[in-house]
C-alpha cells in the first residue's frame, strides 16, 4: 500500500472506532448513575447520613460529571470495536510470532490493570477514614463532587498503570533487550524505587497504602523475573552451542554461493509519446480527497 492508501485506511479505522465510542457513550449514560453511586459509597459510608451531600461549584457540574462517567463506560463498552480497528491497522505489519505475543500480553495486561484499580479503591476507602476523620468533630465536611470523583479515578488509574510495570519489563525480555539475570541483579534498586513510587502516588501519608502497593508490585516483579528466566532458557535451547569453540577460533563458514549469470543487455529506450507532456501536466493538476 502507498502512503495515501495507508492514510485513507487510518481515516476509515478512526471513523469506525469513533462511531463505536459514540454508541458506547449513549449506552454508558444509562449506567452513569449506578457507577457514580459506587464511587461515592466510601464517602457516603463515612458520612453516615441518609442523604450523601457534596458541594457543587457550578450548575452544570452534575451534568458534566454524568457525561464524563458515561464516556468512561462507553470506552469500556466499545473497547472490542476500537481495539479491533487498532489491531486491524497494526497487525499486517507484524510477524506471526509478534502477533502471538501481542495476544498473550493483552490477555495479561487487562486483568493486571483491573487488579490495580481494585486495590486503589480499597486504599481509598481506608484513606478517607484517615483524612476526613481528623477534623470530623470540628467541621462540617462536604467534599466537592467533581474533585472527589477525579481523586478516586486518578488513584485507580495510577495503581492500574503501576501494575503494568512488570509486564513492560517482561516485554523487553521477550524482545531480547533485557535478560532475566540483569533483572534479578536490579532487585534492590527496583524494590527501593517501588516504595518511592508508592509513597508518591498513594493518597495517604500512612504506611498502609504505600506498603500494599509496593508489596504487590514486588510480587509481580519477581513473578516477571521467573517468567523471564524460563524464556531465556527456552531461547538458549534453540540457539547453537558455541561453548566448544575457542575465543580466537573462527566459526566454520560454508561457501554455498551460486554463480551469477551474465547480465542481459539493456534495450534501447523507445522515444517518448508526443502526449507525454500533456499527460504529466494533467497528473500534476489532479488531486484526490486526501491530498
Amino acid at each position: 500500500m502507498t502512503l495515501i492508501e495507508h492514510l485513507r485506511e487510518l481515516r476509515t479505522r478512526l471513523f469506525k472506532a469513533s462511531l463505536g465510542v459514540v454508541i458506547g457513550l449513549i449506552g454508558g449514560l444509562f449506567f452513569a448513575r449506578p457507577v457514580q453511586n459506587f464511587i461515592n459509597e466510601p464517602y457516603c459510608d463515612f458520612k453516615g447520613d441518609a442523604i450523601c451531600q457534596f458541594n457543587v461549584g457550578s450548575v452544570v457540574d452534575p451534568f458534566m460529571l454524568q457525561l464524563k462517567i458515561g464516556l468512561y463506560i462507553g470506552l469500556l463498552i466499545a473497547s472490542p470495536i476500537w481495539l479491533f480497528q487498532l489491531w486491524a491497522f497494526i497487525a499486517p505489519g507484524l510477524h506471526r510470532n509478534e502477533r502471538k505475543y501481542t495476544y498473550a500480553f493483552t490477555a495479561v495486561a487487562v486483568p493486571l490493570f483491573a487488579a490495580g484499580a481494585f486495590l486503589a479503591f480499597f486504599v481509598v476507602t481506608k484513606s478517607l477514614v484517615f483524612f476526613l476523620g481528623m477534623s470530623s468533630g470540628d467541621y462540617e465536611i462536604n467534599v466537592d463532587l467533581t474533585g472527589y470523583f477525579n481523586f478516586v479515578t486518578g488513584v485507580m488509574l495510577l495503581f492500574g498503570l503501576a501494575f503494568e510495570f512488570p509486564l513492560a519489563l517482561l516485554m523487553l525480555n521477550f524482545a531480547g533487550v533485557l535478560s532475566a539475570k540483569r533483572m534479578l541483579g536490579w532487585w534492590r534498586a527496583a524494590i527501593f524505587l517501588m516504595f518511592v513510587f508508592s509513597a508518591v502516588v498513594t493518597p495517604t501519608p500512612d504506611p498502609f497504602g504505600m506498603t500494599a502497593l509496593a508489596v504487590a508490585m514486588g510480587v509481580l516483579y519477581f513473578a516477571a523475573v521467573g517468567v523471564a528466566f524460563l524464556n531465556d532458557r527456552r531461547r538458549a535451547r534453540n540457539q547453537p552451542d558455541y561453548s566448544g569453540l575457542s575465543d580466537d577460533e573462527m566459526s566454520p563458514i560454508e561457501d554455498d554461493r551460486e554463480p551469477v549469470a551474465a547480465p542481459e543487455p539493456v534495450p534501447v529506450p523507445e522515444p517518448l509519446d508526443e502526449r507525454y507532456d500533456e499527460i504529466v501536466q494533467r497528473q500534476r493538476n489532479r488531486y484526490d480527497d486526501t491530498t
